[in-house]
Parts: C-alpha cells; sequence; structure tokens
C-alpha cells in the first residue's frame, strides 16, 4: 500500500510455498531465497511486488481468515470464488499450499489462510 516494490520476509518452506503460489498467480513478479550474509542470523525471502503499466500495485487487498488462536478449515465445497474471480482465497491443505479453484478441482480441503485480490 505504500508503494515498495521489494519486501523482505524470514525463510521458512511454509511462506516460501505461499510466495511462489502467489507469484504463480501474478500478485508478484519474482521469489528469490537469500542465503546468510555477513553478520545476519537467518535466510530471508526477497519478494517482488507486481505492477501494472501504470504503476498501480496488481495487489489491492488482502483478509486474513485463520488465526493462531482461531483456526478455520474449510472442505472443497466451501472454497468459494473471491471477488467474482479477481481474487483468490489460499488453502493449506494435505496436497499443500493452493487456491480455491486448485480445491475445487481437486476435491481437497484444507485450513483457509487468506483472500488476496
Amino acid at each position: 500500500m505504500i508503494g515498495k516494490r521489494k519486501v523482505s520476509v524470514p525463510y521458512s518452506v511454509h511462506l516460501l510455498a505461499i510466495a511462489k503460489k502467489l507469484q504463480g498467480l501474478g500478485f508478484i513478479t519474482s521469489v528469490e531465497v537469500k542465503e546468510k550474509e555477513e553478520g545476519s542470523v537467518e535466510k530471508t525471502i526477497e519478494v517482488l511486488l507486481s505492477y501494472n503499466e501504470r504503476g498501480l500495485s496488481k495487489l489491492r487487498g488482502v483478509k486474513r481468515i485463520s488465526k493462531p488462536g482461531r483456526r478455520l478449515y474449510a472442505p472443497h465445497t466451501a472454497a468459494h470464488k473471491v471477488k467474482g474471480g479477481t481474487g483468490a482465497r489460499i488453502l493449506s491443505s494435505s496436497a499443500g499450499i493452493i487456491t480455491d479453484a486448485e480445491a475445487r478441482a481437486q476435491k481437497v480441503g484444507g485450513e483457509e489462510l487468506f483472500e488476496i485480490w
């Protein structure tokens, strides 16, 4: 929302899978894992956000669904379209990190992480 092109987050396999899924959806241009640098303790994931030709971010909003105090799970039948199909609902399932469309196609439910549009 503040116009940054590059974002850095701590490394985890789960966050890397989510970042790669968002890259496949077009919200992120590139995902890169940075190894330990001199004086740094851990690896990080550098994400380059997607912008259109007018300079506006393709990422317009995010709504978190599951939280540490309240995990929400849904079957594939409850995975509906977000913003008329322009967005996506990201789920963590036994098949990995998947979108709502993939959950319906594979008939797999899971923990609802967030919606993005």
